[in-house]
């Protein structure tokens, strides 16, 4: 279609609201499958922000099974996730307004299963041999000042009540996973200083008649070696993921005399990820279907594919989907169900039948799409950075089918660093990107050094380089594009959430390329975060900046708080005052700094959000707020 107008760069009409984007995009996660149930996880950003559970009976219509007030949630190691399970029919899940167990039998209502308390709960499994639940808690002592850590273990939840712990010793516990007999238990165990993407174990047991576990042997894993996602084969045969080749690879433990011990067994080995790292609980890239076959996803430069590893080979068979993300893969009888999505699919559940290829869409994150004219596709580029590294990114180009640019002129380009900081950026399509380009902004989401799904050893990167590597990576891809004629140079934007915050940040305050920058309940005060870290990432800064005895120097050098004499740039900042992993002391302090040198600045607080914003109305507020920031300041509006 030929554009019927121009407009600048930046100040493009377009039909893609704020309104449309908080409205438009259902959050959806967590797949569990039971029989031919298949239940997910969808969020519901006109109610406050909760979750709830929804449920497909075979080919009938989705149902939710937890209506309102119920938010299905937890905040194990505060990010949460494995926040129910099912089995037969019946739901055990996480009520994140009091952190209890509920049950639901099937045509009955709710019943707690356990008492009030200060104790969260995580990643579940039944037994049903032993009448109980197995999960993860997280015991959070009293508000008394005394800042103790909460106490992690494993822990049995009796269907008639009572709780008994069946593991504990170790700062931090995940996916316990009992064999198809109930005779074994599996889980993963780490300690301080690591995060579970450094090093972790992976443990079984045997599990007494009484209940309680035999002394468990350690299968794999240590301080150097990332295990996840540990599943027991329906033939009892234990498979985990491991980066002890420098990638996250599949492997399996195959059993020895007497079936105690036995050899690791890599499966296919390759250049590429079978997973991703443990923020979340619950996470699932492979399952096992007929015949003792593997279907599985992996990650090669950034993009999914799906493949089924056939009995006794070692050769990946690659299965076609259209997508180029898959976050949550399970097997079922003949199928495969994804939550996946690419640049021109946003987020939907699919059932993919192994036999035929057919691919049926159970549900879609956003019900109507904007007419293909008004989307930006990416390019995945790959580009060179400081110190002979190369970075890898996503660029989407200004896209409006209504609207062209007068001749000559080059776009604004808002550049993306992901949070985590050990994360990624997808191509999945995503409304929010979408509301820039269609507006005549191009963006550029980068996967700086520390990224994941290109190996242990970019994963790295970022060792001892946090605040250096990401911010020279965001750099050298905004001069890229100046370079390729794609970008205006004297209107390069940089934004970014938590530790995407801090990447823009140090931008900002130690370099000069880029003009604005949003902060999106940033890191600007490295002893703070330390001060302030909940007990999950209590150490992270341990391996992404110094050890404890060189912090202090290296936060002090680093933190853009202690430098704002060196920011000259406006920028815009949001933050959540209910946020527990960067408290708003961060972002009131950088701000009333730029305030007092007399810098623009926007500052935009959110009552009753926490560390990333889920309610409708937020969302409209802050990206009204960001577009009138950015277009204020670049002299596209009055």
């Amino acid at each position: 279609m030929t554009p019927t107008s121009t407009a600048p760069f930046g100040a493009w009409p377009s039909p893609i609201s704020a309104e449309i984007v908080a409205a438009g995009a259902t959050p959806l996660s967590s797949l569990v499958l039971d029989g031919t149930d298949i239940y997910w996880l969808a969020g519901r950003a006109a109610e406050a922000g909760r979750t709830t559970l929804m449920r497909r009976p075979g080919p009938a219509a989705a149902a939710e099974v937890t209506p309102q007030p119920f938010n299905v949630r937890n905040r194990v190691h505060e990010y949460g996730g494995g926040a129910y399970a099912v089995a037969d029919g019946v739901v055990v899940f996480s009520h994140h307004a009091d952190n209890r167990l509920y049950r639901i039998v099937p045509d009955g209502a709710a019943e707690a299963l356990t008492a009030p308390g200060r104790q969260r709960f995580a990643d579940f499994v039944f037994d049903h041999t032993h009448a109980r639940l197995i999960a993860v808690r997280e015991q959070h002592p009293e508000d008394d000042g005394s800042h103790a850590q909460p106490a992690n273990t494993i822990c049995a939840v009796r269907f008639d009540g009572g709780e008994r712990v069946l593991v504990m010793g170790n700062d931090f516990y995940s996916s316990p996973r009992l064999s198809p007999d109930g005779r074994r238990l599996a889980w993963l165990s780490w300690d301080h200083p690591r995060m579970p993407w450094q090093g972790t174990e992976l443990w079984v047991a045997d599990v007494e008649a009484d209940g309680t576990l035999g002394t468990p042997w350690r299968v794999a894993g240590g301080p150097q070696e990332s295990i996840c996602q540990p599943e027991w084969s329906p033939q009892g045969v234990l498979h985990f993921v491991s980066d002890r080749s420098g990638w996250w690879n599949l492997y399996c433990l195959r059993e020895g005399a007497g079936g105690i011990s036995g050899a690791v067994e890599a499966l296919c080995p390759m250049a590429a990820e079978f997973a991703t790292p443990h923020w979340t609980f619950g996470n699932s890239l492979y399952g096992f279907g007929a015949g003792g076959e593997i279907v599985c996803s992996y990650i090669e430069q950034g993009v999914s594919k799906l493949a089924r590893l056939r009995a006794g080979s070692t050769l990946l068979e690659p299965i076609a989907t259209p997508y180029q993300e898959i976050r949550e893969l399970r097997v079922g009888e003949g199928c495969v169900v994804v939550l996946a999505g690419s640049p021109i699919i946003a987020s939907e559940i699919a059932r993919i039948d192994l036999a035929t290829g057919e691919r049926e869409v159970l549900e879609r994150s956003i019900a109507a799409l904007p007419a293909p004219g008004y989307l930006s596709v990416p390019a995945s580029i790959s580009y060179p950075s400081a110190n002979g590294r190369t970075a890898h990114a996503f660029f989407y180009p200004p896209a409006n089918q209504d609207v062209s640019a007068p001749p000559g002129g080059k776009p604004p380009v808002i550049v993306i660093s992901h949070g985590g900081p050990t994360g990624m950026a997808a191509s999945t399509l995503n409304l929010k990107t979408q509301f820039w380009t269609s507006r005549g902004f191009g963006v550029l989401d980068v996967n700086y050094g520390g990224s994941t799904g290109f190996g242990r050893d970019f994963r790295d990167a970022l060792k001892g380089q946090w605040g250096i590597v990401d911010v020279e990576d965001c750099i050298a891809g905004a001069r890229h594009l100046v370079a390729q004629g794609l970008a205006d140079g004297e209107r390069l934007i940089i934004r970014g959430s938590s530790a995407g915050g801090l990447t823009t940040l140090c931008a900002l305050t130690f370099h000069d390329v880029f003009k604005l920058g949003a902060s999106y309940y940033g890191v600007s005060d490295l002893k703070g975060l330390d001060d302030d870290s909940h007990k999950f990432e209590s150490h992270y800064n341990e391996y992404l900046i110094a050890s404890k005895a060189q912090a202090e120097a290296v936060y002090a050098e680093r933190s853009p708080i202690n430098h704002t004499d060196r920011l000259s740039r406006p920028m815009i900042f949001f933050q959540g005052l209910d946020d527990k992993v960067v408290p708003p002391q961060q972002s009131e302090a950088m701000v009333n700094a730029l305030r007092t040198r007399g810098i623009p600045v926007t500052y935009v607080e959110l009552e009753g959000e926490g560390h990333g914003f889920r309610k409708a109305d937020t969302i409209v507020r802050t990206l009204q707020a960001e577009l009138d920031f950015y277009q204020r300041m670049f002299g596209l509006r009055e």
